[in-house]
């Protein structure tokens, strides 16, 4: 049977005959509030969970036979969503509605792959999305997007693109999707990372792609950290930040952390944003986050921070987690104006 969705609670069943099961759980985001142990009733297994302020759930069922456990999508439910862990089942709540743009017509485009040589070990490999109106040479705002080629996948990215210069929301525009090769050690605040993309990665894309428009830089997760820190180093020539999520690392929010081999470095890069008093170039800054996420306090520390720096900030936090579908789902309103603020003019058309 499906998810029953009542107004105080939702219940999940698992129907099954299987003699061997000896245990059923719940696997989901441990802000979901409530029990994760279904309870054996006769012809399967049931739980009853608070229903959670969330628009939407992703979950997994952990079947348990003896000592082996087997982590599976709901076989009850057949809306499944991809992530960058595999497929979950996800549970959309009454209220939540997808974004407009995955369903509207799209500026048709081409992928560009390039590799940019600086001071890391291994270049950063970037795929330029071009909208086909656009010649190569034609001068056109960019968007650089950290982990670009999950972002596209999981979240739309060029979708979102194409849909918007389509509808006339936004002018046309490049998407430079940066690949993660040593994820953790780059969106770490790495130095060497942050320079070789503010210059070489800048000025490589720049000379193949000429630029029209101050550079709007996105992440989320450790790429938000590191869209943001590359926004700061880089100004003016960047001129906006959307941060999604971002891992800004505290030691008083975020001590279940602090064993990430990097987490010292994030910490000191974070509280040295944290305590500039004054902007000499200010950003446009977008934020997302989860209001109920593990990294929600610290977003609203980061968000207080650059707006008192001086820094023109928009936060807002969804009814979602930390996840792709989450960060998709938010790029509208929010990229949104941060792109029309940077790259348009007061009462100029996109």
């Amino acid at each position: 049977m499906p998810v029953v969705v009542l107004d105080e609670t939702l219940e999940l069943v698992h129907d099954t005959n299987d003699a061997t099961l000896t245990g059923v759980s719940l696997d989901c985001d441990p802000a979901v509030p409530g029990p994760r142990e279904f309870t054996a009733v006769p012809g399967g297994w049931r739980l009853v969970l608070p229903r959670p302020a969330l628009g939407r759930v992703e979950y997994r069922l952990a079947l348990r036979r003896g000592e082996e456990t087997e982590v599976v999508c709901d076989p009850a439910n057949p809306l499944r969503v991809a992530t960058a862990f595999g497929d979950r089942s996800v549970l959309e709540l009454p209220g939540y509605a997808p974004p407009w743009w995955l369903d509207a017509p799209v500026a048709p485009g081409r992928m560009s792959p390039m590799a940019v040589a600086g001071e890391t070990a291994d270049d950063v490999p970037v795929t330029v999305w071009t909208p086909e109106q656009l010649a190569d040479d034609e001068p056109a705002p960019l968007l650089l997007v950290h982990d670009g080629p999950e972002y596209d996948l999981l979240a739309g990215m060029t979708r979102y693109s194409g849909a918007l210069v389509e509808a006339g929301v936004l002018p046309p525009h490049r998407v430079a999707l940066a690949h993660p090769v040593l994820r953790d050690a780059w969106y770490s605040g790495s130095p060497g990372y942050l320079r070789t993309v503010a210059e070489a990665g800048l000025d490589r894309i720049a000379a193949a792609h000429p630029v029209s428009a101050p550079v709007v830089v996105v992440g989320a997760s450790l790429g938000g950290l590191t869209a943001l820190l590359l926004a700061l180093a880089a100004a003016p020539r960047v001129g906006g930040v959307l941060a999604q999520s971002g891992s800004f690392f505290q030691v008083r929010h975020d001590d279940s952390e602090s064993g990430f081999r990097y987490f010292g470095r994030i910490s000191r890069a974070v509280q040295a944003v944290l305590d500039t008093r004054h902007a000499e170039h200010p950003l446009v800054v977008g934020m997302t986050c989860g209001a109920l996420e593990e990294n929600a306090a610290n977003n609203r520390d980061m968000a207080a921070a650059l707006a008192r720096a001086g820094h023109d900030v928009r936060h807002r936090e969804v009814d979602d987690l930390h996840s792709y579908t989450a960060w998709r789902d938010a790029l509208d309103p929010t990229l949104t104006d941060v792109l029309r603020t940077v790259w348009c003019s007061e009462g100029e058309p996109a």
